[in-house]
């Protein structure tokens, strides 16, 4: 066991599912010890017992539609990000490529970083009111400001033999950028994608608060927190540490997909190591996720305009004016996955025709 306690070491395979869980297990066991009892060590409106907060769920459900708020924040955010990448990806090309957009915007975007994004609140008002699109618009603001420096770094990063060796073979320009700027700059910018995601959750609670009618969990946060119920409070708090939680593994599972070279490990004979049992299971329950959620997603998108399931139009009801970005989401991954059945039977044909020719 000294790996316990050596700097920077590995833990064992065995241990890397039982650790995170016995170290939740500590925290939850420290939560109920100060709050437990009639008088405990911390007030319950400075912290409520576990069992408070987790009862709590099922109340929100019935009286406060938390399945609801859940999809109207989940919406939002992808709104945000949709909106921050369209702007983010062309400007931060243009500028890290192009010298005259760089020696004319540089300064400026690296300065903008230290704007404090909830002073900006007001202004988004007055350009956009106090429905959905200023809320997408003041979460796309937030992420571009920090996200495009990081683009205008990665190209910077690019390694020098990779262009050389492209310009050796005569590549055009248009060919250097899609052949080895573009690869390179997305397969790292996705990592930092992931870090960033967690500050459009931050600023999703001051955006929600701005007409808190139109639902969100940022909504429930100031409703509990004007009602002292601390209870749900830090209910909603768990909820949004579990959200960026399964999203951070969705980016994980999309980074392994977009870009399988990262993940290559090879032993000390310099091959590439055999997928294990659990990756190839694992690899297996994720696509038939996909698959029956695309399944599921065309049913109730058909259903939005032809109403054969009943009155209820469910994707309308769960994201609201926020439905765009889901739809957008959704049919990006169709495209994606019709193009990969596409290359593979293209690829496959290709293969047959080289056989035969032979």
């Amino acid at each position: 066991m000294d790996w316990l306690f050596k700097l920077r070491g590995e833990i064992p395979k065995q241990y890397q599912v039982i650790l995170p869980i016995v170290g939740l297990g500590l925290i939850l066991l420290v939560w109920f010890f100060l709050s437990y009892g009639e008088h405990p060590i911390m007030s319950p409106l400075t912290l409520p017992p576990p069992a408070e907060v987790f009862g709590s769920y099922s109340i929100m459900i019935q009286e406060n539609n938390l399945i609801q708020h859940i999809f109207r924040s989940i919406g939002l955010n992808l709104g945000g990000y949709i909106k921050a990448l369209l702007w983010t990806l062309p400007l931060g090309f243009m500028i890290g490529l192009l010298p005259v957009f760089t020696g004319l915007f540089q300064k400026t975007i690296d300065a903008i970083r230290f704007v404090p994004l909830a002073a900006c609140t007001v202004l988004f008002i007055f350009w956009f009111g106090t429905s959905i699109p200023m809320k997408v618009n003041f979460l796309a603001f937030g992420i571009f400001i920090f996200l495009l420096p990081i683009v205008i770094q990665r190209i910077n990063e690019v390694k020098d033999v990779y262009l050389k060796t492209v310009y050796t073979i005569g590549a055009s320009r248009w060919q250097t950028i899609t052949s080895v700027y573009i690869p390179s700059v997305m397969s790292k910018l996705i990592d930092d994608i992931r870090i960033l995601t967690a500050i459009s959750w931050t600023y999703i609670v001051v955006a929600e608060t701005i007409n808190s009618e139109e639902g969100g969990l940022g909504a429930l946060t100031y409703v509990f927190r004007r009602q002292s119920q601390t209870e749900k409070l830090f209910a909603i708090l768990i909820l949004f540490i579990a959200i960026g939680f399964v999203q951070d593994k969705i980016f994980g599972r999309l980074d392994k997909e977009l870009f399988p070279h990262k993940y290559q490990i090879k032993n000390s004979h310099g091959r590439i190591k055999e997928t294990s049992t659990w990756d190839v299971i694992f690899d297996f329950a994720f696509k038939a996720f996909v698959w029956s959620a695309l399944g599921i997603y065309v049913i109730l998108a058909i259903n939005e305009f032809v109403g054969f399931l009943g009155n209820i139009k469910l994707l309308d009801y769960l994201f609201g004016n926020a439905c765009w970005a889901f739809h957008t989401l959704m049919l990006s991954i169709i495209g994606y996955k019709l193009w990969k059945v596409y290359k593979k039977s293209t690829n496959k044909k290709s293969s047959l025709k080289t056989t035969a020719d032979v």
